[in-house]
Parts: structure tokens; sequence; C-alpha cells
């Protein structure tokens, strides 16, 4: 983009539908609203309506408009479709100058596309990831490379998603590692001190989150019942914040309800999420946003997926890709709490994901290249990490 003498603020719709989108698009939120530069939109799509709102409140982020399109168990078809000509209406009577979309959902791939074709520039907040199969995740792989091709900045959190995009033909001029702005509102609400755990003994304390669609049915039933005989060792208490997704319960519920030391509860809000991941012992998840949390707060993850398009946790030691074999993950989780050798190293890994500042290199970035000087006085600071020896992901296939 050619740079423009900023004499009105930019304005910058957020697009957002998911609560981990929600997380780690409100410390751009907020940044923006401070500024005289920008004018934030943020729009919702209610991908997770129930959980969103009263998030997004106590994040500090005014919603400007809220799309009503989500249907019980709707194909994603459908769900893109009612998505694209929704933003496209809302593109159309607002005239953002940039649309900001974050991470890898349906959400973000709808408001990408709507934006692209309303000629509107697209700002990729988390760019780059990659596990380097298609349908693993599924759909979130093909997504993020979808939105990858059409996005003219690229924030990616690392050095390695940096260089997946630029091994795909971005331009290494429209690529700029931030960090992850997970850790930017992480470190932001655990200051705000509002939240409350969801543990209640003096047991070894085991958070287990659980939702990816490729886990669901048979496979999530398999790793419910391995939880049940994790708990069952005595020492442990499990808490067990539950997806809304139907799929998710139908799976769970038989396999975790009625045990005196697991505690299935609804799902938590952010500060109470993060007050319990704080908290715990240890974290046993499919969740992307976790693998980088979890680190920050020195927390063992086990990952229990086959892929993870966020190896730098793998390779730093804070996190292990276990798999969804049962046996596997009994295996990896008990290891850690009967050895604390083992355990000491992971939960002192350190963080591959970011210093705090990733909202700050995003936004800085931004005013730059619509014509402000952004300049050194706004204290940004370069990202400092290590750049991998070569490009790639893990996989336990």
């Amino acid at each position: 983009m050619s740079p423009n003498i900023i004499t009105a603020p930019v304005r910058a719709m957020l697009v957002l539908g998911t609560r981990p989108e929600a997380i780690k698009l409100a410390p751009v939120a907020r940044a923006m609203a401070a500024s005289p530069l920008f004018e934030p939109i943020v729009v919702t799509t209610g991908q997770h309506r129930e959980m969103l709102q009263q998030m997004l409140e106590l994040l500090q982020v005014p919603v400007h408009t809220q799309l009503d399109v989500m249907r019980d168990r709707q194909q994603l078809s459908t769900l893109t479709a009612r998505l694209v000509d929704g933003l496209g209406e809302v593109f159309r009577a607002e005239r953002p100058d940039l649309v900001l979309v974050q991470g890898d959902t349906t959400t973000a791939l709808t408001g990408a596309l709507a934006a692209f074709y309303e000629r509107v520039p697209i700002a990729h907040v988390e760019a780059g990831l990659r596990t380097g199969v298609l349908d693993n995740p599924f759909p979130e792989e093909a997504n993020r490379r979808l939105i990858g091709r059409l996005a003219r900045w690229h924030f990616a959190p690392t050095a390695r998603a940096a260089e997946h995009l630029t091994a795909e033909g971005v331009p290494e001029a429209e690529v700029f590692t931030t960090g992850n702005t997970v850790i930017d509102n992480l470190l932001w609400v655990l200051a705000e001190n509002t939240g409350h755990s969801h543990f209640e003994t003096g047991l070894r304390r085991v958070l287990l989150t659980l939702h990816r669609r490729e886990n669901q049915g048979a496979t999530m039933r398999a790793m419910g019942k391995a939880m049940r005989r994790l708990a069952e060792r005595g020492d442990v208490e499990m808490v067990v914040p539950l997806h809304k997704s139907p799929a998710v319960r139908e799976a769970l519920l038989p396999e975790l309800t009625g045990h005196p030391r697991i505690r299935v509860v609804e799902p938590l809000g952010y500060t109470d999420f993060s007050a319990t991941l704080a908290a715990c012992d240890l974290v046993l998840t499919d969740s992307g946003g976790i693998q980088e949390e979890a680190p920050s707060l020195g927390k063992p993850a086990l990952v229990l997926r086959t892929t993870t398009e966020r190896p730098e946790a793998v390779e730093a030691g804070a996190a292990r890709l276990v798999g969804t074999e049962p046996e596997h993950i009994l295996e990896a989780a008990e290891g850690l709490l009967d050895d604390p050798v083992a355990y000491e190293r992971m939960a002192t890994a350190g963080n591959p994901f970011g210093d705090g500042h990733a909202t700050d290199r995003i936004v800085a970035q931004l005013a730059e290249d619509f014509g402000a000087d952004a300049g050194p006085d706004r204290g940004v600071v370069p990202l400092v990490a290590s750049r991998p020896e070569a490009p790639g992901s893990y996989s336990t296939a």
C-alpha cells in the first residue's frame, strides 16, 4: 500500500465470532480506541454467541454490529454463505478502510473473503500457522491458508509462522513477526485480578478442554474414558469447562459426570478461565490458544491432537503432542504427575509466543502504512526470538 497522510482516523473493522478471536483481538481494539489515528469498529458474527457478549464487555470492547446467522447444527457451507452475505452488507454500509481478522475460524475466512469482494485491505492477526495437513485441523488449516492468499498484512506470532508465509510466496515486506496478542490479553486480565479459580481441593489440579471437530465422536468418548481413569488415581482433581457443542456434550457427559473428583462446569468466562489456568498443575487440551497461554504461566500442556500448528511450544519443551490414543494420553499425564524432574523441566521451559507487546507492533505497523509516523516514541521494541532452523510443524502421524 502506498503511504497516505492520515487526515481522519482510519476506520478499522475488527471481525470476530468466537471466544478465542475476541480474546486475541481485544487488545488490538483497546489500543486502537485509545489512539487518535484509528476508529475501531467491532463486528461480531455470533459463532459463540452465548460466550461472547459478556466477555467482550469484560474486556472493554464495545460491539458496533452483531449478526444473527447461527442455526443449530448448520452445515459449514450454509454458515459460510450466510456470513459472506451478512458481512458484505456490513462492509458496504460502513465502508471501512481496513478489515482485521484473527486466526482460522469460519468467521475469519468469511471476513477476509467478504472484504476481498468489497476491495477492502485485510490484516490477518496470527498469520502463518500451519500443520501441513489440509484437513487437520478441519476446517482451520484450509481457512488459514486461504486467508493467507487474501491478506495484505500478515502478522505472524513467531518466526516459524513468518517463514511458512514467505515459503508460500507471500512478499517479505507484507509479513511481520509480532508475537501473539493472546499473551498481551492474558497479562492484562491477570493484572486486573477479577477471575475466580474453579479448583476446590489441594489435590493435583488438572484442567481439561476438548472441542475439536476431528476429535468428536468415538475418539472423544475414548478420551473421556481415559480422563475418568486418570481421576481414579485418587490424587487428582479435574476441572472440565464443557464446550457448548452438542456433539462434545454427547461424547463427554456420559464419561465424566458423577465422578467425585471431576468437576464438569459450563464454559468459564475469560477471567475465571484465566484464573483456573493459573491455578492448575497440568493442562490437557486440544485447543490452539491454550497451547500459547499455558507456557506463559509455567503450566505443562499435553496436546490431545495428532498435529499442531504451534510446534514452537513443543520445541521449547513447554508442551507435548501426545495424540488421541487413550493409553498414550494416560501414560503422558501420569508420567508428569509422578516425575517431578520431568514436570519441572516442562514448567520452566519458557514461552516462545511473545512478550506482551504484539499489539503495539501491529498497531504501529498499520499506522505507518496508512501514513502516520509511528516513530520510536511509541515505545515499540523489536520482538526478540530465536529463528528455527527450518520451517515446519509437528505431527504424531
